[in-house]
């Protein structure tokens, strides 16, 4: 059993930076961001393993980074949209990057929220 612990959530104004970080508790292959907006679907927003992907929608302006030594994944978030509001959850897993059903971990989520 992994344990993910994420941090870095808050308020920002639109134009903003936020950084999410997550620790597991142990070693994983695929750790992912995905995030939640109220009224809508989760969706994926970043991962990483031997190579990183990222969601259409956040390309340019998030940058996901991982160290292997300390099982720890950041989500550096540049140029916020009021659009990026949501809860952000961090995944491990071994299955399908960009799925959320490639994940078998979960973090408890971090609120993010982006005013305009």
């Amino acid at each position: 059993q992994v344990q993910l612990v994420e941090s870095g959530g808050g308020l920002v104004q639109a134009g903003g930076s936020l950084r999410l970080s997550c620790a597991a508790s142990g070693r994983t292959y695929t750790m992912g961001w995905f995030r939640q907006a109220p009224g809508k679907e989760r969706e994926f927003v970043a991962a990483i393993n031997w190579r990183t992907y990222y969601a259409d929608s956040v390309k340019g302006r998030f940058t996901i980074s991982g160290d292997n030594a300390k099982n720890t994944v950041n989500l550096q978030m540049n140029s916020l949209k009021p659009e990026d509001t949501a809860v952000y959850y961090c995944a491990a897993g071994s299955g399908a990057a960009g799925s959320g059903s490639g994940y078998d971990y979960w973090g408890q989520g971090t609120q993010v929220t982006v005013s305009s």
